[in-house]
């Protein structure tokens, strides 16, 4: 009798064993990120971003960028509306158990450093978690740093959904979705 009530349950053990290698493998995101600020707002002084600001961190290239979607949404956010778009960018990134980074940057280079530069790092699961660490840099003319201001949160996401971070002067829209 025993016997038969344990092979009874074996399919469903079965099935929840596989149900659970499931969760653990990693799945492919995308990701969407609009950094803006207020228009005509100066950057206020503040810490400069370290020299290894993209350590660990995969950087968005050919092999993950991705076409953007939010092209209406980042359209609203302009001088006329009181806003300025700093970076919009979109890629492919492998969410899973552990938390996975990428470098985000735009504008050019200056002794390794960009106008806009940081990381998104994003953990996948029931809901996704973000750590954002993003710099507004204002260069001056010999390629250093003359100020900085940052958009430094922890935040939980839920997939598909557009998300606002809000920063002071700066804000930061972000959409993660299963491909």
């Amino acid at each position: 009798m025993r016997a038969l009530r344990n092979l009874a349950l074996l399919p469903l053990i079965l099935l929840s064993l596989l149900n659970s290698t499931a969760a653990l493998a990693d799945s492919l995101y995308q990701v969407e990120v609009i950094v803006f600020r207020q228009a005509a707002t100066p950057i206020s002084a503040g810490q400069l971003p370290p020299d290894n600001w993209a350590q660990n961190a995969l950087p968005v290239d050919g092999s993950n960028s991705r076409t953007p979607a939010l092209n209406a949404e980042a359209g609203k956010l302009n001088p006329s509306n009181g806003y300025e778009v700093l970076l919009h960018k979109a890629w492919a990134q492998s969410l899973g158990e552990s938390i996975s980074r990428v470098a985000i940057s735009a504008g050019d280079e200056q002794f390794g450093h960009f106008p806009i530069e940081g990381t998104i790092g994003l953990k996948g699961g029931r809901v996704i978690e973000l750590e954002s660490d993003i710099w507004v840099n204002q260069i001056d003319t010999s390629g250093t740093i003359a100020d900085s201001e940052r958009i430094k949160q922890s935040s939980r996401l839920t997939s598909g959904e557009l998300t606002f971070v809000d920063n002071g002067s700066l804000g930061m829209l972000i959409r993660v979705s299963l491909l």
